[in-house]
């Protein structure tokens, strides 16, 4: 397939950063008008967060809207040429768009109920798995990833996993959708912490000559850019569970149809991190009966108690991500230069 030029894929992000930076000073007021702000209560977040009381949440609609609507601008060109039901990228974006969903569904009983609870975990979960489990049967079907990996040991040697496969991906949809969620919880953070995910997915999918892929990862650069400009401390608006789960279904389902699943561990490296610090806090908590291994979780948490400021804290986090996405640059890059398949 042919890639797309430079300026196509800078006029994605150029698009998309436009619209939002356009779309945002309406839609806040709109959202303060309707009284969609975020609700906080004390035990779930450091006391002086009831500052952010009040502030509109759900910014995550634009994020989708700007994605959805830049992506099929600049992808007209493959999409008219193909079909949407053979489409890697329309089954990640359709994905996405879907969790994205699911999370306008929490933040809007947490609105209604004024409440900072929305879905229960098993509901959230549910519907989670539904769509998930719909991805992989689009995937299989269109036999459009490997199930099969290749090793350079020896002589090399490839082995089809199978099933384990679909597994893998299943655990991956939704382990990494809610660690993107919980990375989501100061000014800027799961922005500044994407936006080098997001560039990591462009390169890769460069690589792979997946043009599509290159595109959707690109404009939701851009949305992304001009969120963060709104999202900055102090956040003027949230992207709430409407935008952390589209992204964080985007980012792994992108990275799945690159057959990146695995390198995904060490460029989403924060994710991961803030995902295991819940994980451990929890465990350790019942395996001690009420004691705490961290000061609070998801770790980002922790370093709001010891002090650090919320900038220096997104600053931090960003830099580790951005150490993390260039070391799986070169382990995808030597992955394809060498024909070594994970998934």
């Amino acid at each position: 397939m042919e890639m797309p030029s430079l300026l196509i894929l800078l006029g994605g992000l150029g698009v998309a950063l436009v619209f939002t930076c356009a779309i945002m000073p309406i839609f806040i007021p709109y959202l303060r008008r309707l009284k969609f702000g975020q609700q906080i209560i004390e035990e779930y977040g450091p006391t002086w967060h009831k500052n952010k009381q009040g502030v509109p949440t759900m910014g995550g609609i634009v994020i989708i809207l700007v994605t959805v609507a830049a992506f099929l601008i600049f992808d007209f060109k493959y999409y008219s040429a193909g079909s949407f039901a053979t489409s890697k990228a329309f089954a990640c974006l359709l994905t996405s768009v879907v969790f994205g969903i699911i999370g306008f569904l929490d933040d809007f009983i947490k609105i209604k109920q004024k409440h900072n609870l929305g879905l229960t975990e098993i509901q959230k979960l549910a519907l989670q798995f539904i769509a998930a489990i719909a991805f992989i049967v689009f995937m299989a079907f269109n036999r459009a990833i490997e199930t099969s990996i290749f090793l350079l040991i020896g002589e090399g040697f490839s082995l089809d996993l199978g099933f384990l496969v679909y597994i893998v991906w299943f655990c991956a949809i939704i382990g990494f959708t809610n660690a993107v969620n919980f990375t989501d919880g100061i000014d800027g953070l799961v922005t500044g912490v994407s936006i080098p995910v997001m560039i990591f997915l462009v390169f890769a999918a460069n690589l792979a000559m997946e043009a599509e892929l290159s595109i959707l990862s690109m404009v939701m650069i851009g949305a992304l850019i001009g969120f963060l400009i709104f999202n900055w401390h102090p956040a003027k608006i949230f992207m709430g569970d409407t935008g952390s789960m589209f992204l964080g279904c985007m980012v792994v389902t992108v990275a799945i149809s690159l057959n990146m699943t695995f390198v995904l561990l060490i460029a989403g490296i924060v994710y991961l991190i803030e995902a295991l610090s819940v994980i451990i806090q929890r465990t350790y908590f019942k395996l001690t009966h009420g004691k705490r291994l961290f000061k609070m979780t998801p770790i980002h948490h922790s370093f709001e108690l010891s002090g650090w400021k919320e900038e220096k804290i997104v600053l931090s986090f960003t830099f580790v991500s951005v150490i993390g996405c260039l070391i799986a640059a070169v382990i995808a890059y030597l992955m394809f230069e060498n024909n070594v398949i994970l998934f």
